[in-house]
């Protein structure tokens, strides 16, 4: 297990450095959502060429379905969010994840299943480092945004939440932000509990940070989950 972890945290530093030293960096900001509803990448259509689109699951969060064309949850449908999709942290400084995103200049099909690295520089998190699958486009997601899917942190727009875990109409806390403390994550359940402590450990609790972001090759540990690979 220590050379397990230590590969990962060597792993990280890696990428980080190299990707400072060579890819140009862009200006954005993050906010953060969790709306149980199935990804937009999770329709062929939006995937280009002969990448696989990303995975849906079952209304228990663990069956993947092998169609990908089932209707989502927030259209009537039994198609959802993965729990597996939600964040986490390889070490204190860097961590993985998923997110919907706005990037100018690309279509949904030139977006899904790209992966950033996004790099904080504000809030509690300035200095830390987070790998990105895009996932999803999100409804009112805006220019240069990365909608981080984290557990608690708000339905949004769409809300499945309430058909597959009984959340409350508005989701679990506002319906734009999610809860407001790490004790309200243990209203969530469990399988997807995890995410949402990430929010108050590893994040800190920031609020919408700003940050850089380049994008990279995806690394095999957010392709696993997803499998959906660029």
């Amino acid at each position: 297990m220590v050379n397990i972890i230590f590969s990962l945290t060597l792993f990280g530093l890696l990428i980080v450095n190299h990707v400072s030293a060579t890819w140009p960096q862009t200006a954005g900001k993050t906010t953060r959502y969790w709306d149980c509803c199935k990804p937009s990448c999770a329709w062929p259509d939006n995937v280009a060429g002969k990448n696989t689109y990303v995975k849906s699951c079952h209304r228990d969060g663990y069956s993947v379905h092998n169609n990908g064309h089932v209707r989502s949850s927030c259209d009537g449908g039994d198609a959802f969010t993965c729990n597996n999709h939600i964040p986490w942290a390889v070490n204190d400084q860097f961590a993985y994840g998923f997110a919907a995103a706005t990037i100018p200049g690309q279509s949904l099909q030139d977006t899904c299943c790209t992966c950033y690295i996004l790099h904080f520089t504000s809030g509690p998190v300035q200095g830390k480092t987070m790998i990105v699958q895009v996932t999803n486009s999100g409804h009112d997601v805006g220019t240069h945004q990365f909608d981080l899917q984290i557990p608690g942190g708000g339905v949004g727009y769409f809300n499945g939440c309430s058909r597959q875990w009984n959340a409350p109409s508005d989701g679990w806390g506002q319906r734009y932000g999610g809860i407001s403390s790490r004790d309200q994550c243990y209203s969530l359940p469990e399988s997807i509990r995890h995410g949402c402590l990430f929010r108050f450990d590893w994040f800190r609790g920031a609020d919408n940070p700003i940050m850089t972001y380049s994008k990279i090759q995806c690394p095999k540990e957010l392709v696993d989950r997803t499998g959906c690979s660029r």
